[in-house]
C-alpha cells in the first residue's frame, strides 16, 4: 500500500527553499509585510484527494508540513501540484487560476490575494 506522505511533489523542494528563505532578512521582511498563515492542500493529480498539507506561517516566518495548529489559518488554498508550481514561480496568474478553477480558497480573500509569487524565493536554477 503506497503512503501519501511519501509522495514527492515538485512543491515539497520549493517549499523546503521557502523555510530556507524565511530565515533571511529579505524573506523576514516578506513575513513583516504580508503578516498572513496559509495552509496550503496540495493534490498531485486533482484538487482534494491524496493532499499534502503545508503551513505558511508570514507571523512567524515558517513554514510547516501539516495542518495550522493556532486556530483558523487566514486562508487555505488548494491546487493541484503543478499549478502550484506554476504559481509560486509566476508563471501563472493566482487571480486566473483561481478563476480557472485550478486555484480553490477557503477564507479571508484579502489575505489570498496576496499570496503572489513575490513572497517565495527566487529560484536558482530549475
Amino acid at each position: 500500500m503506497a503512503n501519501s506522505s511519501n509522495s514527492s511533489l515538485k512543491s515539497d523542494a520549493l517549499l523546503e527553499q521557502m523555510k530556507q528563505h524565511l530565515s533571511t532578512d529579505a524573506g523576514k521582511e516578506i513575513a513583516k509585510k504580508v503578516g498572513y498563515v496559509y495552509q496550503l492542500n496540495i493534490s498531485p493529480k486533482k484538487i482534494g484527494t491524496d493532499e499534502v498539507v503545508y503551513t505558511i506561517d508570514l507571523k512567524k516566518g515558517e513554514v510547516i508540513k501539516g495542518p495550522y495548529e493556532g486556530g483558523k489559518p487566514d486562508a487555505t488554498l488548494s491546487f493541484k501540484d503543478e499549478d502550484f508550481v506554476k504559481i509560486a514561480l509566476g508563471k501563472m496568474n493566482p487571480q486566473i487560476a483561481f478563476l480557472r478553477g485550478a486555484l480553490q480558497i477557503k477564507g479571508s480573500i484579502g489575505a489570498a490575494q496576496k499570496f503572489t509569487p513575490a513572497i517565495f524565493p527566487k529560484p536558482a536554477k530549475l
